[in-house]
Formats: C-alpha cells, structure tokens, sequence
C-alpha cells in the first residue's frame, strides 16, 4: 500500500498544487524556466502514474470492499469509457463540434473514465484511485469554469472524425490485451 500511496501523492500533488494554491505555477516557471518545470511536472507524473499502477495491482488483491458494485456497472463502464478515450484523443488545433460542446476534452474524459471504473469496482484501492483522479477532475473543472471557460469556435469536422477514430482504436486495443497486460485485469 505504500508504493500505492507514494504514487498518489507524487502524481496529484503536482497536479492539484498550481490549481489551489495560485500563482505557484508561474513562480515556479519564472523560478527555474519553462523547460525544466515541465521536465520536472513530467517526471513526477509518469513515476507517480507508474508506482500508482503498480501499487493499485499489488494492493487491490488485499483491499477491502467498500461497497458492492451495481450489476450493470461494467456495462456502464465500457461506454463510459470508449467516451473518455475518444475525449482523450481530441485534438486541439482546430476544434470540432465536440470541442465547441465540451471545452476541456481531458478533464472531461478523466471524469468519465473515474466514474465509469468506480462503476465497476468497489474495493478500497479502486476507490482510492479512481476517486482520487474524479476528485481532482472535478476541482479542476471547477477552477476551469471560475476562470472562464473558453469559447473554442468551430472550425472543422476533421478533429471529432479523428477523436472517435482514434479513441475507437485504443478502446479496442484495450479490450482485446491492453487492459490485462497494464492492469492485469481481464475485461472481456
């Protein structure tokens, strides 16, 4: 449980810093240069996401249940997440219909993807994971829409042809041996 949790903190605390704490971010970057916060930012992501999922696994066989997920909370969880991913993929140059709806594909996407997992999964270290990344969605979604969100206009199709294409694309790669070889957890 410690890799578990020193995985939390090393991913979110980086992350959930800039949006509490304001003008951390841009004193860190006049501090030290655009170059090594983001080097920085990136390291500490990656290890924390890494030791997260490697914590999660070893952790999750010895969690406690929290609650006993719903019978069709797998089912909501495979469409939430094909969602997230084609959110995840969207590109953001030039900004299509879905860019325009929902503004910040990213974090919308994590709060699909979080709540479609805490769906299917009711042990303690799911909790803790999946609950961590929807929680932290949402405070950022919040600062998002305090700060004013923007007004993408529309430009082209091109971008949502290319979201779903690709998101359809990792899903799939997902479903077929993705899932189980990163999470060790079979989904089909």
């Amino acid at each position: 449980m410690t890799l578990f949790i020193i995985g939390l903190l090393l991913f979110f605390v980086p992350h959930i810093a800039p949006l509490l704490v304001s003008g951390l971010k841009p004193s860190l970057v006049a501090r030290m240069g655009a170059g090594p916060y983001k080097g920085i930012y990136s390291l500490l992501s990656l290890g924390g996401l890494v030791l997260i999922v490697f914590g999660w696994m070893q952790y999750r066989e010895l969690a406690p249940m929290v609650y006993e997920p719903p019978t069709w909370g797998r089912h909501a969880t495979m469409l939430l997440v094909w969602i997230a991913l084609i959110l995840f993929a969207m590109p953001r140059s030039k900004p299509g219909k879905i860019m325009v709806i929902v503004k910040h594909p990213m974090v919308v996407g994590t709060i699909y993807w979080s709540v479609g997992h805490l769906l299917a999964n009711g042990d303690l270290a799911s909790v803790m994971m999946f609950g961590s990344f929807l929680v932290f969605a949402l405070i950022s979604r919040i600062k998002e829409k305090m700060a004013g969100d923007p007004n993408p206009r529309f430009i082209s199709y091109r971008s949502d042809i290319v979201a779903i294409g690709v998101g359809t694309l990792i899903y799939g790669v997902l479903l077929l041996w993705g899932h189980v070889w990163i999470t060790g957890v079979t989904i089909i």
